[in-house]
């Protein structure tokens, strides 16, 4: 039994909600050799409406469809007076989160995809606003503030974001299995280096249950005195700034991407 900080250094999921392990997902393997990720039963239980998105030729469409469907497919499973109804429905939404999480990825909002990231990928989350692995009392923070925002119609709104994502991907890089992408950090320290074994260029490093990237490496060096480099599997892409119509993301380019461990190359200045 681990117990302690070494509890929060080596904590894995033994389960998650995809069709493979989370430590296939985690793996650096996944980076060089990724495969197509599905949350169960998604595909299944949306199959008419994912369908009827293929048919629309307009992405712009395509995004306001799948914002209406959000807004009003999942909160019937809510209890009657649970279901928020208008603005208040918007503010319990996808978009609400996303929104949060482009302020600030620490707060409530990035509490609730990392938690929703934990869950159905089996990642685990090493940073909410503090190293999570030596701070008992900041992982218990963390944990209450992904559990107060989550409900079952936004965990499923969630999954359905990603679903959409990565049909998106798919049609606008078709063949493609990966995207060039940056991240600036101030604190390298804060995350476990090493040199790649065979390739002195390269580091491997473990990041977050999800990380914001950009496609722009201008933009990521105002994010960080540090850049890396990194080829991101599709698979591993949440959601990005053209996703989505008037996207709260699109100011930075950013990508929202799952974590595990990364071949990064430093990029210099």
């Amino acid at each position: 039994m681990v117990d302690g900080d070494d509890y929060y250094l080596t904590r894995r999921a033994l389960f998650n909600r995809c069709n493979l392990s989370p430590w296939a997902i985690a793996g650096q393997q996944f980076q060089e050799s990724p495969q197509p990720l599905e949350i169960s039963w998604i595909r299944e239980e949306n199959q008419d409406f994912l369908s009827r998105l293929g048919e629309i030729s307009d992405p712009t469409e395509r995004g306001l469809v799948f914002h209406e469907y959000c807004l009003s497919r999942f909160w019937v499973h809510e209890n009657e007076e649970a279901r928020p109804t208008g603005k208040r429905r918007l503010r319990h939404s996808y978009h609400s989160v996303l929104m949060g999480w482009g302020v600030d990825s620490n707060g409530p909002s990035g509490a609730i995809l990392k938690g929703w990231a934990e869950h159905r990928f089996g990642l685990r989350t090493i940073y909410h606003q503090v190293a999570l692995a030596k701070e008992q009392e900041a992982y218990e923070q963390y944990t209450r503030e992904r559990m107060r925002g989550m409900t079952s119609g936004l965990g499923m709104q969630l999954d359905l974001l990603y679903t959409y994502c990565q049909d998106e991907l798919r049609r606008r890089h078709p063949g493609e299995r990966w995207l060039t992408l940056y991240r600036g950090t101030h604190d390298a320290q804060a995350y476990t280096v090493k040199t790649a074994a065979h390739r002195r260029d390269l580091h491997l490093v473990e990041l977050n249950t999800l990380s914001s990237f950009t496609d722009d490496p201008e933009i990521a060096w105002e994010f960080g005195s540090l850049v890396w480099k990194v080829q991101v599997p599709l698979a591993k892409i949440v959601s990005f700034s053209s996703l989505l119509p008037r996207s709260v993301l699109k100011g930075e380019q950013e990508f929202i991407v799952l974590g595990g461990d990364y071949l990064v190359r430093p990029v210099g200045c």
